[in-house]
């Protein structure tokens, strides 16, 4: 493929249209951006050289001018002195140097032309370029949020898998177990303590009791 063939499939190219149907965008875009970074180097250095190809013909138009003005510099010289047949051949030097003078300012225009082509096709494909490099940092910020959000959702599914909750059941089960347990060794040990004190309580009763039974029987026998 030619440089001027790729530069237009390039430039006249849809790129969303190209990203809807690839299977792969991130990776066609980086083909993308290769090819037209090879194509703008190329465009480059065809550029260079039309450039020095333009001021080659533009020495070369240059000289013939000055060759051409000094043949007719001799013809002048020539006819002052009264020799036409002198002037007549400079002025034939000077015709043929003319000649040539308009086809090389005809090549050193269609330089120009060729120059101004190249530079233009330049800035659209650095154009193109800096929205294929746009484009393809967007989709790499994508990628990486969606591999994101699909890695979460995943754990997020896994947490969800009744395994899962079977097992937080069964830990919940155990540490209900574990405050049952507690509760039952605080119960025991409350109700000791209860039982001491209801003990206590009694003793005293009995012994008030007995000693009113003593001063009952104390009074009697008196």
């Amino acid at each position: 493929m030619g440089i001027f063939s790729r530069f237009r499939d390039i430039i006249n190219s849809n790129l969303n249209s190209m990203l809807d149907k690839a299977e792969d965008p991130e990776k066609l875009i980086k083909l993308m951006i290769q090819e037209m970074e090879d194509t703008l180097v190329e465009i480059k250095a065809s550029c260079a050289g039309a450039m020095a190809g333009k001021a080659r013909v533009g020495r070369a138009v240059d000289e013939l001018r000055s060759r051409a003005d000094g043949w007719e510099r001799k013809a002048r010289l020539a006819l002052d002195k009264g020799r036409d047949d002198l002037a007549r051949e400079a002025l034939q030097e000077k015709h043929a140097l003319l000649t040539e003078l308009g086809h090389r300012e005809k090549e050193f225009t269609h330089f120009d032309e060729l120059i101004a082509q190249y530079q233009d096709d330049i800035r659209q494909l650095e154009d193109k370029l800096v929205a294929a490099r746009n484009k393809h940092r967007i989709l790499v910020q994508r990628h990486i949020h969606a591999s994101r959000r699909l890695d979460a959702q995943q754990k997020i599914r896994k947490a969800d898998h009744a395994d899962a909750f079977t097992r937080f059941e069964s830990f919940e089960s155990r540490i209900d177990r574990m405050e049952a347990d507690a509760d039952l060794v605080n119960h025991k040990n409350k109700s000791s303590l209860e039982e001491e004190f209801a003990k206590l309580e009694k003793d005293d009763v009995i012994e008030d009791e007995l000693k009113q039974l003593k001063e009952r029987m104390n009074k009697e026998r008196a």
